[in-house]
């Protein structure tokens, strides 16, 4: 019996290679090129199944062009590059990696947020370009981050990770704000308070910002949301580019509308809107926020095994849309 056919469409470990190639007939990609949506078609052409990265979009186009496709399953948690609404009606299963990365994640959004209101990167940068050549009072002085207000947008798992870090281990009082208020239980365990989205907004020193991405929540962060913030407060983006106008935040850096920003995500990244590269009080990192390796090895992991759940026994271990799992 022939092993069906999967795309792994970017880079990847390779024992995860090596152990979809015990169950698939596997096409990798191991130059990690970056396709376009002609070529992921062409690649396509012959699989029932693909293992994607959030770069990898799968929308009408693709799937009406490649009818044999019986599943996607994303190496990320976020899956704003599937279409889920057309991958349903065309009968196509999607998964995520929820869980894995949730921890990680979180450590990272709290390093991002110290880098940001420390003023790290940019105290580095002068340091590099052989700046320093004496002490002064004022040098770099950023703002607290221990017993102050810790504002998240989006509270899922690593919304609550990162309210855990700031409550318990630097004292920080939680605000929140989420499309819907977390149990009693959770709220205690988190120390955090639900407020309405202009509270938070106006009374954060420092806001993360945790939501997934959807057209309802593009833009959720824009120059009128950054206005009713403090000029001291920092913004951090470990979500996904897109729910921050990046145009209206550089405007908001530049003029001291609020005080820095520490970013993860870009719209339209890797490309990164130009004026964020010409203000100094921004933090900038690419994407990383779930790179250790133990966290990428079980993201990869997890896509794998979503392939073989579903090929094998019709039941992936985290499936987006299973009403699908029923269609024969």
């Amino acid at each position: 019996m022939s092993k069906p056919k999967i795309l792994v469409a970017r880079a990847v470990f390779p024992e995860v290679i090596a152990r979809l190639e015990a169950h698939f007939e596997v096409e990798s990609n191991p130059s990690d090129e970056t396709w376009s949506k002609a070529e992921l078609i062409a690649r396509l052409q012959g699989k029932e199944g693909a293992f994607t990265t959030g770069g990898d979009r799968i929308d009408a186009e693709v799937l009406a062009a490649c009818p044999q496709l019986r599943i996607c399953a994303n190496m990320a948690v976020g899956y704003n590059n599937f279409d889920i609404a057309a991958m349903t009606a065309a009968g196509v299963l999607a998964t995520n990696a929820p869980d894995v990365l949730t921890e990680t994640t979180a450590d990272f959004g709290f390093a991002l947020l110290m880098a940001t209101a420390r003023r790290i990167t940019e105290s580095e940068h002068y340091l590099r370009a052989g700046k320093w050549t004496k002490w002064s009072y004022d040098m770099f002085a950023g703002s607290d981050i221990h017993g102050t207000t810790l504002g998240i947008l989006g509270m899922g798992r690593i919304g609550q990770g990162i309210a855990r870090r700031g409550a318990h281990g630097f004292g920080m009082k939680v605000i929140y704000h989420n499309r819907s208020r977390l149990d009693a239980a959770l709220e205690a365990e988190c120390k955090a308070g639900y407020v309405g989205k202009d509270e938070l907004l106006k009374t954060a020193d420092h806001l993360v910002l945790v939501l997934p991405y959807s057209p309802e929540s593009h833009h959720t962060i824009g120059a009128a949301e950054l206005a009713l913030m403090k000029p001291t407060a920092t913004l951090v983006n470990i979500a996904r580019g897109g729910i921050v106008d990046d145009a209206a935040l550089a405007a908001a850096l530049r003029n001291k509308t609020i005080a820095a920003a520490g970013l993860d995500v870009f719209e339209g990244e890797p490309t990164l809107h130009p004026e964020l590269l010409t203000v100094p009080n921004v933090v900038l990192t690419p994407h990383i926020a779930s790179a250790t390796i133990p966290a990428r090895l079980a993201m990869a992991r997890l896509a794998a095994d979503n392939l073989i759940g579903f090929f094998k026994e019709n039941k992936p271990l985290t499936p987006l849309n299973p009403a699908v799992l029923a269609i024969k």
